[in-house]
């Protein structure tokens, strides 16, 4: 793993230097301006026509949300900054996330127990064991893996009387492993060296040792018929010591060559174990039966799956970003429906005290920019873009069909619509409409008033249900332990 991180890491470095000539400010929005502009050259040099047509579509389809969003800004700089925007945030993901990937593979590997092909650290006195996983591989065999506890170098051992006899009735079950009960041994036993909670050294011996090892091994390949074998247990703590003898039958079973070859293993391992704990480096056998041992540890640092997680959240903020767009078109089309009836009424309020339809846009235009600073708000945006139109000496039709066309709502195209006919062919029941149309809106929006709030509700179910769990658990918890006292 430490390849793909280090040549992810290298990939940002060149990106970096590549990128220094960019006019954008900020690292990784130069990274950003470098892939986007090399990305560009490549697809108008080696796209198909067909590609090339679909990707245009998408683009322009892309600037028409951009530009209804932001009418005063040009539609390639807005798709700039869009794809600009999208390519930096990736970036800057994959890039922290390579590098708390790196340092967790290096903190995973700083400190290993495996030294010299064959040697184990132990831990200093009192500092307690150390797990380790190591696999072994054999010439002409298969790999094997082994889960170890390497024990701290030893102080003189010392024992409890007080605990000594609830430890005791607790042994039988845990030196058990697979096996079913003392009465039929037939797997390795696992006589322990300690137990959880209490502060014996529990050394062991046994009646035939052929039978049953001091590490719980049992050898009961040549095994024809039950047998009984003692296992003394021997507690331990300072000056204190107290044997205790349990009686086991082992009965036969027959391994396969695989389960022999590890319990050879198992055995050397038990032997070096016992022939250096006094040492502070533990010596791997580094043969078996003649054949040469090769020791490598295994060593799981889990960045890997940080890295899938870093290029996963990475794919998720750019979909999420091109959502958002989406949800920003919603959010103006509600505003812009919530705004209408306050439009008409305004209209039909200036019209009613004698000004013209043009003067009553100047008008509304005027009094938004007095405002604007306080909030906002996408219809005045676009009436102030319909001004400008109009004092730039475009018809007042076609700015009324811009207005309608440029806010991209059924209710804005009928107002322009209407606005635009009574110019073309005259009516004298402009304002009488007008008032209707008002009276419509106000209609209108409370239904979506209604709607919205009928949506808000819906999306409070999810947090009111998990207060509710919460608000039992408060409540029944302690009614469960009430009635268990």
């Amino acid at each position: 793993m430490i390849y793909i991180y280090v040549s992810i890491l290298g990939a940002f470095f060149l990106l970096l230097v590549l990128s220094q000539r960019e006019e954008e400010k900020g690292v990784f929005r130069k990274m950003a301006a470098y892939v986007l502009r090399r990305k560009q050259e490549i697809g108008q040099r080696f796209a198909g026509k067909k590609r090339g047509w679909k990707k245009e579509l998408w683009r322009r389809r892309l600037g028409d949300k951009l530009k209804t969003l932001q009418p005063g800004l040009t539609v390639p700089k807005q798709v700039k900054e869009y794809y600009l925007s999208q390519y930096s945030m990736v970036l800057m993901v994959v890039c922290l996330g390579d590098l708390i990937c790196l340092a967790v593979w290096i903190s995973a590997h700083s400190n290993p127990l495996l030294m010299e092909g064959n040697y184990l650290r132990r831990n200093p006195y009192g500092e307690g064991e150390v797990p380790v996983e190591l696999m072994a591989q054999m010439e002409g065999t298969h790999k094997e893996m082994f889960d170890y506890l390497v024990e701290e170098r030893k102080y003189t051992q010392e024992e409890i009387q007080i605990l000594y006899e609830q430890a005791v009735k607790l042994l039988p079950e845990v030196i058990l492993g697979e096996n079913t009960g003392l009465d039929d041994v037939r797997q390795d036993m696992e006589l322990v060296t300690s137990l959880e909670g209490y502060p014996f050294e529990i050394g062991w011996e046994s009646s035939l040792y052929s039978l049953v090892n001091t590490d719980g091994a049992v050898e009961n390949e040549e095994l024809t018929e039950s047998e009984i074998v003692t296992l003394t247990a021997n507690f331990r703590y300072e000056e204190w010591s107290f044997d205790h003898q349990l009686y086991v039958q082992i009965n036969p079973v027959i391994y396969s060559a695989e389960e022999a070859l590890r319990n050879r293993m198992n055995e050397l391992i038990a032997k070096q174990e016992e022939d250096t704990k006094n040492e502070e480096m533990m010596v791997l056998p580094g043969q078996i039966d003649n054949c040469p041992v090769i020791w490598t540890e295994v060593i799981e640092d889990g960045s890997g799956y940080f890295l899938a997680l870093v290029l996963m959240a990475a794919g998720v903020l750019y979909w999420g970003h091109g959502k958002e767009l989406d949800q920003k078109l919603e959010q103006r089309r509600r505003e812009l429906l919530l705004d209408y009836p306050e439009i008409v009424n305004k209209l039909a309020l200036y019209m009613g005290a004698g000004m013209t339809i043009r003067n009553a846009f100047l008008k509304m235009g005027e009094d938004y920019k007095k405002q604007k600073k306080n909030q906002k708000r996408y219809v005045y945006e676009e009436i102030l873009i319909a001004c400008n139109e109009l004092q730039g000496g475009r018809s007042e039709t076609e700015a009324y069909d811009h207005f309608g066309r440029r806010c991209q709502v059924q209710a804005y195209l009928k107002l322009s619509a209407l606005l635009s006919q009574n110019l073309r062919k005259g009516s004298n029941d402009l304002l009488q409409m007008l008032r209707q149309e008002a009276d419509n809106a106000f209609a209108q929006r409370k239904a979506l008033a209604k709607k919205l709030g009928e949506e808000a509700g819906t999306k409070l179910l999810l947090p009111m249900m998990m207060m509710l769990c919460i608000v039992m658990v408060i409540i029944i918890i302690p009614a469960y332990f009430s009635f268990m006292l």
